[in-house]
């Protein structure tokens, strides 16, 4: 198969309906009155799509949306951000995922999500293996987020991109099911580069100190890790590439941390794509978070390559070398 795209993201598409100020005691009011209740674009392999898409990059998405309403404000999205959606299967029964962001005034927030749609339903029945060597990169939007798509599902996917020379990479989220790093550990063993945030995968390997997050994870032959550390930045350590802190930019204020993961990525993979070190690809990752947080939603910070490079010329004069 000819190589037209630059990056396939395999993962969720869905709808988020974020509620922005909310306080914790929402609920002991009646009435609970908002400036403003949106629907935006969510879920993490649409989410990087877009924003690799608006980075320049050509981006074909993977995943499952029933045939609904809001399946077809997915498809309209794709459409509209020059998405390649050949991979986006329909399926009648499915309701497409909506997830409810409880936001609250630092950016924080929490998901009500919906065990029945879409984003539970994906399995590897529904990836068309044929689909996935048409990129440069893979990636596996997030471990963990859908479930079914459990390790024997996952390496079925690595191999045929392993076999067709591409490079892998993948975050993850906070399990739903409980399941470990030793659960997808065959799988870990095929990833190029890996996105976790600190605190969840602290949890997951039981070590304290970001270093020793690092190790353990490298242990299972991940070649490079670059760690989310919040307002520090990412922790970047790998084979050939001797440890390292890319601080975040500074002076940001969150409006809402929707995302960040997913543009942080995005950013990471945007240098891969243009041939830059770890430490450069961190920093696009950490440019790319920065913009994501000013706004409301996953996908409405980076707008254009742009605004991007506007950003990362002010990081720069932040960070010199």
């Amino acid at each position: 198969m000819d190589r037209t795209l630059d990056v396939v993201c395999v993962g969720a598409a869905i709808v988020d309906v974020p509620l922005q100020p909310v306080s914790r005691n929402i609920f002991d009011s009646e009435s609970y009155p908002l400036e403003q209740i949106s629907m935006t674009i969510g879920g993490d392999a649409i989410n990087e799509s877009t924003i690799i898409s608006r980075l320049g990059s050509k981006v074909g998405l993977i995943s499952l949306v029933g045939n609904d309403a809001v399946g077809d404000y997915i498809i309209r999205h794709c459409d509209a951000e020059g998405i390649d959606r050949t991979g986006v299967r329909r399926a009648d029964g499915v309701d497409t995922s909506i997830n409810v962001a409880l936001v609250t005034a630092d950016g924080e927030r929490t998901f009500v999500t919906n065990r029945n749609g879409s984003l539970w339903k994906l399995c590897g029945d529904d990836i068309d293996l044929s689909l996935i060597p048409r990129g440069r990169i893979l990636s596996m939007a997030s471990f963990f987020n859908s479930p079914r798509l459990d390790n024997e599902a996952i390496v079925k996917i690595f191999k045929v991109a392993k076999e067709a020379g591409m490079l892998i990479v993948a975050d993850m989220i906070k399990p739903r099911l409980g399941e470990t790093f030793d659960d997808i550990a065959e799988a870990l063993s095929y990833v190029d580069y890996f996105f976790p945030n600190n605190d969840e995968a602290s949890t997951m390997t039981g070590e304290g100190a970001v270093e020793g997050v690092a190790d353990k994870i490298l242990s299972y032959g991940v070649g490079h890790v670059a760690i989310k550390i919040g307002k520090q930045g990412a922790f970047i350590k790998g084979v050939g590439c001797d440890a390292m802190v890319v601080p975040a930019m500074q002076g940001i204020t969150a409006v809402d941390t929707t995302g960040a993961g997913d543009n942080f990525a995005s950013g990471f993979i945007t240098g891969l794509l243009e041939g830059r070190n770890p430490r450069e690809c961190g920093e696009y990752g950490n440019v790319a978070a920065s913009i994501a947080i000013q706004s409301i939603g996953a996908t409405t910070g980076i707008t254009s390559r742009r605004f991007f490079d506007e950003r990362l010329a002010e990081y720069r004069l932040q960070n010199p070398r």
